[in-house]
């Protein structure tokens, strides 16, 4: 069973340790992750950033969430619907990590897009970056054992 509260918890964690992230409707954003979390999923890590490439843009705020299967970005729309993207191991490429004087950007290659978040206070972006590589490197480790079989 998932703990509806765990991926908000997590996220106000992460917010409450980086205030300068730019993010609110957290809520909302959760909820959006929760619709399309399996029940075999386990919350990892998450947390909250824009999903574009502009520091001026600031109502686009999404909800980031680890899973032990693959990255969640949630995005509640303001009047309504959601944008929902899911980066499974497979469609990872890279991770490049950006930062400026005040806040950061994350860029994650995919196989079909660039996904940026972008500002991330600056001291977030280690943490996020460990993360995301430690993750990633070892479900590609499973992928490479799969294939070879």
């Amino acid at each position: 069973m998932i703990d509806k509260e765990y991926l908000l918890s997590e996220v106000r964690k992460f917010k409450k340790k980086f205030p300068f992230t730019i993010a609110w409707r957290l809520k909302s954003n959760t909820r959006v992750i929760y619709q399309h979390l399996n029940d075999d999923e386990k919350i990892v890590y998450a947390f909250a950033a824009q999903k574009n490439d502009s520091p001026f843009d600031i109502v686009t705020t999404c909800v980031v969430a680890i899973t032990n299967k693959r990255i969640l970005i949630g995005q509640k729309r303001v009047l309504f619907g959601y944008f929902y993207y899911s980066i499974t191991p497979d469609m990872f490429n890279d991770l490049t990590i950006k930062m400026g004087l005040i806040w950061g950007k994350v860029y994650i290659d995919t196989v079909k897009e660039v996904v940026v978040l972008s500002n991330i206070q600056k001291e977030a972006l280690l943490e996020i970056e460990t993360e995301i590589s430690e993750y990633m490197m070892e479900e590609k480790k499973k992928y490479k054992t799969r294939e070879t079989k």
